[in-house]
């Protein structure tokens, strides 16, 4: 069954753009939990710009389900991750001066170094995970690193989908889709879990939830921007009830 784990970073933007106290994450942690959320997952960046140390120590306290842990392979990230043990880690390209994350992890040009990342991680009993393009040859190094999971970055399908009308049969929004779906037939043929995210929304994530073996997804800035007008329960519920339709009826 598809699993949904919220992204919850904007939460503490909107609370870092006032460098205030509030909204407090953990809050949003509860509310996408009553939503039907199956899991939490929130980015620490090195510059920290939305997350904060004291967050992630909350969340891996109070948090019920399971808690992902984005960030890059640094020594300190590894080394937070290690002490407080989210049940999933997952390796992501950061740059300073990008909005968002621009695009998957090139694990060919740096393999041992994450090598070493995802070895200390698993170790520590966590769960590697890698943010990757939708390209056989990064799922290929991602399986000799040690990766358990690969998430498969959406992103390309998502501005094929919204320049193209939102037609989701249109031969671009086909054609990324496609990428995506052998992927995860590489991703599940080499043993590994296969999960996607990035930039899916209430209208372009059912054909991707509709892939074969696909395990989760990962959506955040979807649900929250949803949230401020009809309430963080309610958007991840209208999420997970779109996920599970579509996996319903791809059977």
């Amino acid at each position: 069954m598809i699993e949904l784990g919220v992204n919850i970073d904007h939460v503490a933007t909107i609370r870092q753009a006032r460098r205030t106290y509030e909204p407090e994450p953990a809050w949003a942690a509860v509310e996408a939990h009553l939503g039907g959320a199956d899991g939490i997952t929130v980015h620490l960046r090195e510059d920290r710009r939305h997350i904060q140390d004291a967050d992630v120590e909350k969340l891996r306290t109070l948090t019920q389900i399971k808690l992902n842990l984005e960030m890059a392979a640094t020594d300190e990230m590894v080394e937070i991750a290690c002490r407080l043990k989210p049940e999933m880690a997952m390796l992501v390209p950061e740059g300073r001066h990008e909005v968002t994350t621009e695009g998957g992890l090139d694990i060919i040009s740096q393999e041992g170094k994450l090598k070493k990342a995802i070895d200390r991680l698993t170790s520590a009993g966590i769960i590697s995970s890698v943010f990757i393009d939708a390209e056989v040859d990064q799922i290929e190094a991602a399986a000799r690193i040690g990766a358990r999971v690969c998430e498969i970055h959406t992103g390309p399908y998502a501005h094929a989908f919204h320049t193209k009308g939102r037609d989701s049969e249109s031969p671009a929004v086909l054609a990324e889709l496609d990428k995506i779906r052998i992927a995860g037939e590489t991703i599940r043929g080499l043993g590994m879990r296969f999960n996607a995210g990035h930039a899916l929304n209430y209208f372009n994530v059912q054909p991707v939830a509709k892939l074969p073996g696909i395990r989760e997804l990962h959506i955040g800035h979807a649900i929250i921007s949803r949230a401020v007008f009809v309430g963080l329960r309610e958007a991840v519920r209208e999420m997970k009830l779109l996920m599970r339709e579509a996996q319903a009826f791809a059977r």
